[in-house]
Order: C-alpha cells, then structure tokens, then sequence
C-alpha cells in the first residue's frame, strides 16, 4: 500500500483519524470538518478563494498538498511579499503598508503619485484603484474601503510600464516556465482584463533572462511546490530598462489554459505530480524556459459581459471586469490578434462612430490613435476639451 501524502507542515496524515478542534476557522469549513474525514487538500486548482482557505485549513491540522499555508501567506500578505523580496534583492514598485488616511497622505507624498492602493488577499482585484491625487487618496478611504475590515492597505507607486506575467511549475528544486507573456495593456489594467501575447513581441532578451532569474529566485525562497503565476512590469528609458515584480499567485491562474495550448505543456498534470512530490525529472521535463515555439503567435482575449450586467462599470483599471477570455492563433501577431478579437466580440467595425473623452494628461499619446480613427473613416464625436484637441489636429468632430 502507497504511504499517504504527507503535508510540509504538519503531522502525516492518517485515513479516518479525526483532527484537533481548530482554533479560528470559518464556520463553514467548521461544519466540514465536525462531519467529515477529509484527505489532504489541493487549493492552487480553486482560484483566490480556494488560496484563502489555506490558513484555515492548515490551523485545522488538515495537510495541504503541495506550496505550504506558510508560503501561500507570504505571497499574499502583500507586506510579507515586499521583505521578501528585499531580502532575495529583487526591485519592486516602492511602497508601504498603511493603517491610517494620514499614513496614506504621507507615504503617497513621499513615494508619488500616481500610487495603487489595494488590501491583503484581494479577489480579482476588488477594492484596487490607481489613485492620481490626495483628494482622491481620501476619498478611497472614506467612501470606497472600510479600514476596519483589513488589517492593512498597500499603497505602490504606479509604474507605467510594459506588463509581462509568467506561469510556472515547481517540483521544490527545478522550475519549469512554458513562456513569458506579454501584455498589450500597460500596467494598471487588471490581467484578466488584458491582452496577452505569446511570444513577447517587445521584450528583449534581456528583459525575458532577468524574468526568468526572478521567477527562479521567487520559486526557491517561497519553496514552491505545484504552480504559481508571477507579474511584472518592465520600465524604459532611452538607454536601459527595469523588471520590477509586481505580485506573485501560488496557484493556477486563468493563463494555464492558455500557456498550456500553445506551448503544448501539460501545466496542470505536471503541477499535480509536482504537488505529490514527483521530480520534473522524473516527468521528462528539464526546468528553466521552455523553447519558443517557432512560428506560432497566440493572442488571449478578455470577453465582457457588459450588455447583460446593467450599471456596471465599464472602466478597465485594477478591478478586473471580464467575465471570460478566448484565444486567437496564427503565424502573425496581428492574425492572431484578430481572431482572439473577432472571439471575443470586442473588434471594431468597418465603419462607425467613436466617442473620445480624454484627460488632459493622455490627450498627448491619444493623437496617433485618432489621426487612424480618422484616416480609417470613423466618424469622432467628443467632449468639449477633446473636441478643442481633434479640431486643433484638422479633423472634423
């Protein structure tokens, strides 16, 4: 008979042995566990939800299998997340956990704005918003977020930057990456809401060796045992560019499906044998980067249900708003594009109308955008100050 699995933290686990009461546990899972014989857990398969079970579950004295409760904390308690990776020497946007509006006021004056603001164990980014002023800091505080239900918030300064996300597989030693994705997107619009790209179509190789380090150092220090999902965003000037880490997910993630297709990887079987402690060796697979594959793009769409979901918000920012994603494949990025758009439902029209409202921050950067709208033949409707800007470039609105 096969030994039952053993937990990185706790006692071996015996079939049909009742666990100690627990101490702080949900009431739910508390019913569970007065009525059940429960074998070890898996929580990388359930998204943020089955992630912040594993605290509970590991006070119960229930084992969890693969990534210990321990590690999970770290990466998710984003104050935990920030020493760690001081100590492991790998840059972050800066930033500072804080109690207070005045801590807030402070930190965001000292760091810049604009900052993002965002409490421990967010779900799908719920209460995260890139913040521009103080006025807008005190009114998070006020009106959006009740301080007294969290024990912290993290206030980052806002990198503009290029974002990049890894999904990778850790058996404890070596690290499997299937391939880096890049977004369309810059930094500040949730993942779920963006468009990724695979291969990177601007990263350098430069860019993706130093992605690829930090993954392995953030895999090692966490001691990772399964799956995880890392995020980046890459900074740029006329003469370098800077990684910076932006968050790390120690489970599955909505790119597995995605990854694993193009690149031909089984990520889930592989994170579950991972998980029961089998060597990638062991697999057939070698760790580091798995090599591109050649003369495949593809292209991962967000779908929106906004039409079926009266008053909602239909900004894209922090706070994810997709309810879904397709997949678009080709030999050329922009073949690709167009499927995974055309899937999606979220392509653009022969000819139409657009309606532009501009701050006066992007109003800049939005001119090549409108001189296609037009030269395409759309026709432009605006408000009053972008309607000022368009008419200011020789097109009609």
């Amino acid at each position: 008979m096969e030994k039952e699995p053993k937990d990185n933290n706790s006692e071996e686990w015996q079939p049909g042995e009742r666990n100690k009461e627990p101490t702080v546990v949900g009431e739910h899972l508390r019913g569970i566990l007065e009525n059940e014989d429960i074998p070890p857990s898996i929580v990388q398969f359930g998204g943020q939800t089955a992630i912040k079970l594993a605290d509970a579950l590991s006070r119960a004295g229930l084992p969890i299998l693969g990534t210990n409760a321990e590690s999970i904390d770290i990466a998710e308690d984003r104050a935990r997340f920030q020493n760690l990776l001081e100590k492991i020497g790998i840059p972050q946007p800066p930033g500072a956990s804080v109690y207070t509006t005045e801590e807030a006021l402070s930190t965001a004056a000292i760091i810049g704005y604009p900052v993002l603001v965002r409490p421990n164990y967010v779900l799908g980014g719920r209460a995260m918003e890139l913040i521009q002023n103080a006025q807008e800091l005190t009114h998070y505080f006020k009106e959006d977020f009740d301080l007294s239900k969290s024990k912290a918030i993290l206030i980052d300064k806002y990198l503009e930057g290029i974002e990049a996300e890894v999904d990778a597989v850790c058996d404890g030693d070596e690290i499997l990456i299937p391939g880096v994705m890049e977004h369309i997107e810059r930094a500040g619009v949730h993942s779920g809401d963006s468009i990724a790209v695979y291969p990177p179509i601007s990263l350098t190789s430069d860019e993706i060796e130093t992605i690829v380090d930090y993954t392995r150092r953030i895999n090692v220090a966490l001691n990772v045992r399964g799956l995880i999902n890392i995020q980046f965003v890459i900074t740029r000037n006329l003469s370098s560019s800077e990684v910076y880490v932006i968050e790390a997910n120690p489970r599955s993630s909505r790119t597995v499906p995605f990854i694993s297709k193009v690149t031909g990887i089984p990520m889930v079987n592989l994170g579950t044998r991972a998980m029961l402690g089998e060597k990638l060796a062991e697999m057939g697979y070698k760790g580091g980067l798995w090599p591109k594959q050649q003369g495949l793009v593809a292209v991962k769409a967000p779908v929106f249900s906004m039409s079926k979901l009266p008053g909602v918000d239909t900004y894209l920012g922090p706070e994810m708003r997709s309810t879904g994603e397709v997949m678009g494949i080709d030999y050329t990025f922009e073949a690709a594009l167009a499927k995974a758009l055309l899937s999606a439902g979220i392509s653009l029209p022969e000819q139409g109308a657009v309606l532009l409202s501009l701050s006066d921050r992007t109003k800049p950067e939005a001119r090549p955008l409108i001189q296609k709208l037009a030269h395409t033949g759309y026709q432009l409707f605006a408000t009053e100050g972008t309607a000022a800007m368009i008419q200011a470039m020789g097109f009609q609105v």
